[in-house]
Formats: C-alpha cells, sequence, structure tokens
C-alpha cells in the first residue's frame, strides 16, 4: 500500500480525479469498480485525517486554556 507518504491534500485531489473520470465517463467498466474502491479507501484516509486533526487541535486549545495568564 502506498499510504505511507499520502497527504490529504493529495488524497482530495487524487478523489477529484476519480470523480471527474466517471462523471465523464472515461473509465471502462472494468477500471471503474477498481476505482470506486481505490476512492472509498480515499475518503476513508481524508476522515481519518481530519479525526486526528480535530482532536489535535482540541488538545492545544486545552492546553492554551490551562495555562496561567492566558
Amino acid at each position: 500500500m502506498m499510504n505511507q507518504e499520502l497527504t490529504y491534500e493529495a488524497a482530495y485531489t487524487e478523489l477529484q480525479q476519480i470523480a471527474e473520470e466517471i462523471e465523464n465517463e472515461t473509465v471502462s467498466v472494468d477500471i471503474l469498480a477498481e476505482k470506486v474502491k481505490r476512492a472509498s479507501v480515499l475518503i476513508e484516509f481524508c476522515q481519518q485525517k481530519l479525526r486526528a486533526t480535530e482532536v489535535e487541535v482540541n488538545n492545544i486549545i486545552k492546553q492554551m486554556e490551562n495555562k496561567p495568564g492566558a
């Protein structure tokens, strides 16, 4: 799996490309199934990234609130 260096931006861009290909019907039926599978992996990846980021931001906010004189 090449998920090691996948960024949110890259995943999002790839999702947009897949969506365009499907909308424009430039994808053969054989490849379509693979594209849909790949899209679901990318969507899951993006959702996990967003959840992780939300947790990080909330932790930073908590730390800032706990600092004396803040």
